[in-house]
């Protein structure tokens, strides 16, 4: 198994805000994709559409300013089983987050591709939150023909 992993600071006084763009549709929608429904509570799917497919997420761990994470349950072949883990902590000025995408069975072309996409959406969410104005799917930064 492989793994795609990102570290990235916001400023910010707290994770709270941090926290709350990982656990609400609003939040979510912010960053990620215009196209978010369903539950960020422990237990509820999060359904995320893009102009070319989506995921769908099931809340797994819910730890307040600290943890988020999710398990894949439907989505490209490669995503389904797979774990999305959002590490927090405060150092100083910066909420550290700690980004792990687990469990991929091997890193085919299509990894390579997403590994980017999250780096430029982790910098959507920071964007955000320090300025206002994330830049989500379908505002996104095109990375390639896939998108």
């Amino acid at each position: 198994m492989v793994d795609i992993l990102h570290r990235v600071g916001v400023s910010t006084p707290a994770p709270d805000q941090v926290y709350n763009a990982l656990t609400t549709v609003d939040g979510l929608a912010g960053w990620w994709t215009e196209d978010t429904k369903g539950s960020g509570e422990v237990g509820g799917v999060l359904a995320f559409r893009f102009p070319v497919g989506g995921f769908d997420m099931e809340v797994v761990e819910l730890r307040p300013n600290e943890r988020v994470r999710w398990r894949v349950v439907d989505g490209p072949e490669e995503w389904v089983g797979t774990t999305v883990d959002w590490e927090l902590r405060q150092d100083g000025d910066y909420t550290i987050i700690l980004f792990k995408h687990q469990g991929w069975r091997e890193p085919v072309e299509f990894m390579h591709h997403c590994s980017t996409k999250w780096g430029s959406f982790l910098m959507s969410l920071k964007a955000l939150l320090e300025t206002g104005e994330g830049a989500p799917a379908p505002h996104d930064v095109r990375i390639s023909d896939w998108h």
